[in-house]
Formats: structure tokens, C-alpha cells, sequence
């Protein structure tokens, strides 16, 4: 009967260990912070005004983390590639898949390559997503 006990008691906390969340996935960052909608309102380099680059309509991203992928628009263009982020890293140097239409512009292809160069990310007040390269804020979306 002891070891009956004894043996209940191990599976329940193994159980309860795999259940229990990892650190940063709640509070300020971690990837399921990261699902949604976002949209783009700042991106750094360009000499060009945001409104110019963008004058329609913002690019935004939307994350999907159960199926790990993401999604969105470039303001022209849709694209989707597979996620490969977690609690503060994210890479969008893997494949893209890019529709093509012809875009006007320097707008879509800016965002492109900014994205390519992201390494971390960091959520302030579940509104507010920075893209970073090292600790230089160089994309901002808010949550659509």
C-alpha cells in the first residue's frame, strides 16, 4: 500500500511539473503574448516619412503560436512563414512566402528586410510589440 502511495505521489508531480508554465510566459513578454494582430506604426532607417512608405495602409503580422506559424501583410503583399521564436527571441531569416503583386514604392521591401533583421522582441502593456536588433528598438506594432 506504501508504495502504491509513494508511486501515486511521483505521478502527480511529474504531471503537475510538465503543466506548470514556463518563466516570462505570463506577465511583461513570453510568446503567448506574442499572438494576435499587430500592427505596424514605426519602423526605423528609411528617409522616408512612415505615411509616405506606407500611405494605404499599415503592414501587420498576426502569430498563431499553437500552430506556429505567421501571417500578414506588407501593406501590398500577403506573406506566411513558419514561427521560430520563444519567451524574447524571434527569426524571420527562414522562408518567407511572399504574394507578388507589383507594389508601388519602397514600403514593402523596407519592411522586408527589417524583418530579416530582428533577433528578440519585448511586449509593454500587452499593447505594444518592439522588434529588436540587440537591444535597438527597430520595428513597433500595436495590437489590433
Amino acid at each position: 500500500m506504501k508504495r502504491l502511495m509513494i508511486l501515486a505521489i511521483v505521478i502527480t508531480s511529474a504531471l503537475t511539473a510538465c503543466t506548470t508554465l514556463k518563466p516570462g510566459t505570463m506577465g511583461n513578454g513570453g510568446l503567448s503574448q506574442l499572438s494576435g494582430t499587430w500592427e505596424l506604426d514605426y519602423i526605423s532607417g528609411p528617409r522616408i516619412a512612415f505615411n509616405g512608405l506606407y500611405p494605404a495602409k499599415a503592414p501587420f503580422i498576426k502569430f498563431e503560436i499553437s500552430e506556429k506559424r505567421f501571417s500578414g501583410n506588407t501593406s501590398c503583399n500577403s506573406f506566411s512563414g513558419v514561427l521560430v521564436a520563444d519567451d524574447t527571441t524571434v527569426n524571420f531569416t527562414g522562408p518567407i512566402i511572399l504574394t507578388k503583386m507589383a507594389c508601388p514604392g519602397e514600403g514593402e521591401l523596407t519592411f522586408l528586410n527589417t524583418l530579416k533583421k530582428v533577433s528578440n522582441y519585448s511586449i509593454t502593456s500587452d499593447t505594444t510589440l518592439n522588434f529588436m536588433m540587440g537591444d535597438i528598438a527597430i520595428m513597433r506594432f500595436s495590437k489590433k
